[in-house]
């Protein structure tokens, strides 16, 4: 995707009274490393960075004073209540530079009536370009009969992305729901028995 431009400001206070006075100026903390430099710690504005994280593994640009940087987001720390952003860390990319991220699996498509899908991997973990990241991986599970399962080799991937998890590994299982099972077994049990003790009345 397009990178998107964040204009940062240099943090010089730290600790929690500083970050809570950050935050109540509707700015997030951050901090920017990478590539053997030292850890740049920064604000960036509340409201933009917010909408920004929304799209995963987007491709920032930050710019402080007279620099530009192209960063991706590591990490974000949230409030457990509010599911505010506390704290951002993020990584110092380059042009033509590979890196790993993990992309969303998205489920697409209805399995065989009668069936349910359980997906066994939320996401994947792949390699590609710092300038060209996906966001997600779809998996179709149209048609699929209980019993079937989709493994990470067998997805397709965006243009340029390698599969770094085990291409083995099982990401969409598909089966019969688990309560139509047991009442089946429980109506084939009923059966058995009224026919046990129709034969033992005639006999």
């Amino acid at each position: 995707m397009s990178d998107i431009k964040l204009a940062a400001e240099a943090r010089t206070e730290f600790g929690k009274g500083a970050a809570r006075r950050i935050r109540r100026e509707n700015k997030i903390p951050a901090v920017l490393y990478g590539h053997g430099t030292d850890p740049l710690h920064i604000t960036l504005p509340g409201h933009e960075t917010m909408l920004a994280v929304r799209h995963s593994n987007a491709l920032f640009t930050i710019e402080l004073d007279d620099v530009s940087e192209m960063a991706v987001v590591k990490d974000i720390q949230r409030d457990a209540v509010r599911g505010t952003i506390e704290h951002i860390d993020l990584l110092l990319v380059k042009r033509g530079e590979k890196i790993a991220v993990d992309v969303t699996v998205n489920v697409v498509g209805e399995s065989a009536p009668g069936t349910i899908h359980f997906v066994e991997a939320q996401t994947l973990s792949v390699e590609a370009l710092a300038t060209n990241l996906p966001e997600s991986v779809e998996v179709s599970i149209e048609g699929l009969e209980a019993g079937s399962h989709v493994t990470a080799g067998e997805i397709a991937l965006p243009e340029g992305a390698t599969l770094l998890t085990d291409p083995d590994a099982a990401v969409v299982a598909v089966s019969e729901p688990r309560g139509e099972v047991a009442d089946e077994a429980e109506e084939g049990e009923a059966a058995e028995e009224t026919t046990e003790a129709a034969e033992s009345t005639e006999g």
